[in-house]
């Protein structure tokens, strides 16, 4: 029997086909292009803004002019200025600083800036600015500054209010006035001035008060070359004047013939005697170093 042979064919290799078809990536691009464009975008929304704003702006002005020129042609202008409360500040001054006049348009000003201007002046403590219309009139109601004290540094003077403030005017007391001396004293008047005022008579013979090195006081009684120099502490100093308010009613010790009472310890008063006959320095004997 004859062997029949058969070819074999070999099967074809499978291809595989991907559904997906790869593309350039163009998204970076596309960010790109659409930022550039949301910036043009936003530059020329902001000049179209600019433009409008202005534009509205010079209208609002324009309109503003016209409101004033019609309101003053109607009579909305200042009539008269009044000003109360002053004594050491002139009429002059206020109304030179303020360049108010008839002309003025009553409804043009501005009462807030009015009041800052005014309290510049040196002597004003507060000011009060009102208007009223028919007649149509500024009312300036002033409030001054009180001077407290007169502080002498580098052989000028210059007075001090009752907040410690440094009033840049001229002065001339017409009554006496404590006199105080040294760098920082008006900054720490105000302290001292809460302390030794209790006493009414005592207050009215200080004549001097030094501020020493920044940091404590020293007071003059009676007479500034030869009177009794009284030397405050750094801290305490309500405990100290009472301790010498005590001393002066229990002993007379502000009578007596004193240059200098230390009040420095707080356990003792140290006193320097004066010029004394025998008798008076007999009387004072107790009292040169006292223990409370």
């Amino acid at each position: 029997m004859a062997n029949s042979k058969k070819d074999t064919i070999a099967p074809a290799a499978a291809v595989t086909i991907s559904p997906q078809i790869s593309l350039p990536r163009e998204w970076p691009y596309r960010l790109i292009g659409n930022l550039f464009m949301l910036g043009v975008i936003f530059t020329l929304a902001s000049v179209i803004i600019t433009v409008k704003t202005n534009f509205i702006g010079r209208k609002l002005s324009d309109l503003g002019t016209e409101f004033y020129s019609y309101t003053s042609a109607a009579g909305f202008t200042v009539d008269d200025i009044l000003v109360s409360g002053r004594n050491r500040t002139s009429r002059k001054d206020i109304l030179e600083l303020l360049q108010l006049g008839r002309h003025t348009n009553i409804l043009s000003l501005d009462l807030e800036e009015i009041k800052q201007k005014v309290e510049t002046l040196p002597w004003i403590r507060r000011a009060i600015i009102s208007r009223s219309y028919f007649p149509n009139i500024i009312r300036i109601d002033v409030q001054e500054r009180q001077v407290q004290t007169l502080w002498q540094l580098d052989s000028k003077f210059y007075p001090i209010d009752s907040e410690g403030n440094i009033i840049r005017a001229d002065f001339r007391p017409n009554r006496p006035i404590l006199l105080i001396v040294g760098e920082g004293a008006p900054q720490n008047i105000t302290n001292l001035m809460k302390s030794i005022t209790d006493d009414k008579n005592i207050f009215e013979r200080i004549k001097v008060a030094n501020f020493i090195s920044g940091r404590r006081w020293n007071l003059v009684l009676d007479d500034i070359e030869n009177g009794i120099t009284i030397k405050l502490p750094e801290q305490n100093i309500d405990q100290a004047w009472k301790k010498l308010l005590k001393l002066n009613t229990t002993q007379g010790l502000l009578k007596r013939k004193l240059t200098i009472i230390d009040l420095r310890f707080p356990n003792k008063v140290i006193v320097k005697l004066g010029k004394m006959t025998p008798d008076e320095r007999k009387k004072l004997k107790d009292v040169k170093e006292s223990r409370i």
